[in-house]
């Protein structure tokens, strides 16, 4: 409409097709409502870590998901009339539909979810076997509602395990720049390229923003666009121009010097990375970037950054004979830094963005570090590895009831199977306490009639958000001392 006001960013991701929270949950949920005992009032449930690859957990993306699916009217009678028809299909028998609960959410609370939610804030880091979020049916007549929604919140285990090994993988790389080199450097050590690896856009998404808690780089704008419309965060994440094989190799094999001087021509000063590894990537070392170019380079108003992704990361960049960073030191000139390790001229560096998890960032920083090259020469880029190559398992993430109430009367609920005690959950109402302040906080899980101030902070209630958390202030709680 002409003169009318723009749709925000929140209004805009709303403008999607009618979405159904009826249906967005696990399909034998739908039969829980008549499973509980009679007379169930209330249902408490709690989210956390077992464990897993990492001992700590960095918490994110509750806050998307509570206002992507969860705030506001999300119950209507038109939803419930279309759960009912695909349900009758599904299960092939009308009566296991709970039309009477979820047409009480429409006319008890305006179609609002009778919920409160508590969750650490996020970007908190915390140690595993902790209660991360927790969960609880205000209106005893929706007692079922409570690990109804569970499918949904479980979600959060994917940017948190993502912002998790993102962290892990920025101590590891941290680790060797303060020994070889310069640890202000760190924010644009590792670029988000998983955009095209991880399963959906949704995945891209998420993965990205919960890696840009740790780092500023990123070619996955989905994650950017997160970040923006749910933590109001201007401009998470940066990138530079940068070539791909398809831009290099249609010049021609006997013409990729030209595709490469192109990339000078066309970004004649900042950053500007070049794929190299086409074809020989030590003669376009050598031969193209160290001769032919060289001048050009080094003339250069900004620094050309090198990029190796074939054959065994350690062995090209720097262990091999020849190595890439070997040829450039040769071809470029170095300087010893005040910690006896080699740095090319500033105006060339290296990205490795082939084959790049968690694993093989050790394998290739400790390979440079025994050749005797500093941290500051290169970057990497990650994709899959970063943001696909894990699963709920990999922190072992659980969502289970610890608390109802019967007739009145509360009773602790939980597990404890004699074949495998690693799965036994925490019974009774919970809080987390912190012990130590600022960076020596630790967390552990107690009773909730326990000692200590809770730091599970009310983050949602009845259908509207209570607390928000901008995407500063989880970057700030994240931090790495």
């Amino acid at each position: 409409m002409i003169g009318s006001a723009k749709p925000s960013l929140m209004e805009l991701w709303r403008m999607h097709p009618t979405e159904n929270l009826i249906l967005r949950t696990d399909s034998y949920k739908f039969t829980h409502w008549k499973q509980y005992p009679p007379g169930t009032e209330r249902v408490y449930s709690y989210f956390e870590s077992r464990g897993g690859q990492w001992s700590d957990v960095v918490f994110f993306g509750l806050q998307y998901y509570l206002k992507r699916f969860f705030e506001g009217q999300v119950i209507t009678a038109k939803k419930i009339d279309e759960a009912e028809r695909l349900l009758a299909l599904h299960f092939d028998n009308p009566r296991l539909f709970n039309r009477a609960g979820w047409e009480h959410i429409v006319r008890a609370h305006d179609g609002r979810l009778p919920v409160v939610i508590k969750a650490v804030p996020e970007g908190c880091v915390v140690p595993g076997h902790n209660v991360l979020m927790t969960i609880e049916n205000t209106d005893p007549d929706c007692y079922w509602l409570t690990n109804y929604l569970e499918t949904l919140l479980v979600q959060v285990w994917y940017g948190s395990t993502v912002a998790t090994q993102s962290r892990e993988m920025k101590k590891r790389i941290l680790g060797y720049l303060n020994r070889t080199g310069d640890p202000g450097l760190i924010d644009f050590k590792l670029h988000d390229f998983g955009f095209r690896g991880v399963s959906s856009v949704e995945s891209a998404g998420v993965g990205g923003a919960a890696h840009l808690v740790n780092f500023l780089g990123s070619d996955t704008f989905e994650g950017i666009m997160i970040a923006r419309a749910f933590y109001g965060e201007s401009m998470a994440g940066f990138s530079i121009p940068a070539a791909e094989h398809s831009t290099i190799c249609s010049w021609g094999e006997k013409h990729e010097a030209d595709a490469m001087q192109n990339m000078l021509s066309q970004y004649p000063t900042g950053l500007v990375a070049v794929v190299s590894d086409s074809f020989d990537i030590f003669a376009a070392c050598r031969e193209v970037w160290g001769e032919r170019l060289r001048d050009q380079v080094l003339g250069r108003d900004g620094c050309v950054i090198i990029r190796a992704d074939s054959g065994d990361p350690p062995t090209v960049l720097a262990s091999g004979r020849p190595s890439v960073l070997g040829i450039l030191a040769d071809k470029f000139g170095y300087r010893a830094n005040a910690k006896g390790y080699k740095v090319l001229t500033p105006r060339i560096r290296v990205i490795q963005s082939d084959w790049v998890d968690f694993e093989m960032l050790d394998r290739v920083l400790s390979a440079m570090e025994r050749a005797g090259f500093s941290a500051d020469n290169i970057s990497f880029g990650s994709g899959g590895g970063l943001l696909q190559k894990l699963n709920r398992d990999t922190l072992k993430f659980a969502f289970k009831c610890a608390a109802v109430v019967v007739n009145g009367r509360e009773r602790d609920v939980y597990k404890n199977p004699v074949t495998d005690p690693a799965k036994q959950s925490k019974g009774g109402r919970l809080k987390l306490i912190c012990d130590g302040e600022q960076e020596g906080r630790r967390y552990r899980t107690v009773r909730a009639d326990q000692p200590g101030r809770d730091e599970l902070v009310e983050v949602f209630r009845n259908g509207r958000i209570t607390r928000e958390w901008t995407f500063a202030e989880i970057r700030h709680r994240a931090r790495i001392a």
